[in-house]
């Protein structure tokens, strides 16, 4: 319970659904050898309870302009697309992107963890302009990554597209959504708390029922 990384050569779906279930949030590294996937069992995880949502003002008046939509698996492949194109060093990488692949054309076939991909379209010119991909547990929801466009036009595009998603959970009846790391500042002014190893995974634990 000292470290936080440790790293495995098993790109099972299985495998990576255990350690999702137990609380790991998975990414990847490169290696001399190979690439290998890297969980990590953080140290602080950021919680939304959706009661703390906080909606800023510029946000609150793209609600009102109604100019995007909120879609969920409408454009898997092109999230997966725009988020290693936005972020040039990313661990999406070669295996990792055929994992996700696979565990997403297979989440019909569970009912106890889905792949998912988050949208947020311009009514207008039908564009992607903020998206996400994360995981569903029960009734819990983990962001992995996700990309904002960086056009002027679309300003608070991607803080749009996480209120949004953060009504629609708690529209289905989500107990939480795990934010993962807890540095990034907008995590903490969308509403999120932050909770330590432990807290968290008691918390986790009761959430999936375990």
């Amino acid at each position: 319970m000292n470290n936080s990384y440790y790293w495995s050569d098993d790109w099972s779906e299985e495998f990576y659904i255990e350690l999702a279930k137990a609380g790991f949030i998975s990414t990847s590294h490169d290696t001399k050898d190979g690439l290998v996937l890297l969980p990590e069992l953080q140290y602080e995880y950021a919680v939304l309870d959706f009661k703390d949502l906080h909606i800023s003002k510029k946000v609150q008046k793209l609600l009102k302009d109604n100019k995007y939509t909120l879609r969920i698996n409408s454009k898997f492949n092109k999230t997966l697309f725009e988020f290693a194109k936005k972020h040039k060093y990313n661990w999406l990488k070669e295996d990792y992107v055929e994992l996700l692949k696979n565990l997403y054309l297979s989440s019909d076939k569970r009912e106890d963890f889905k792949i998912i991909s988050v949208e947020l379209v311009c009514n207008i010119s039908d564009e992607t302009v903020a998206g996400e991909v994360g995981y569903i547990i029960s009734k819990t929801y983990t962001s992995l990554s996700g990309f904002s466009s960086s056009k002027k036009q679309h300003s608070n595009a991607g803080t749009l597209q996480l209120v949004l998603l953060a009504k629609y959970l708690e529209e289905n009846n989500f107990n939480l959504w795990n934010l993962g790391h807890p540095h990034m500042d907008y995590k903490q002014k969308l509403g999120c708390k932050i909770y330590s190893r432990s807290d968290f995974l008691d918390r986790w634990k009761k959430a999936l029922h375990l």
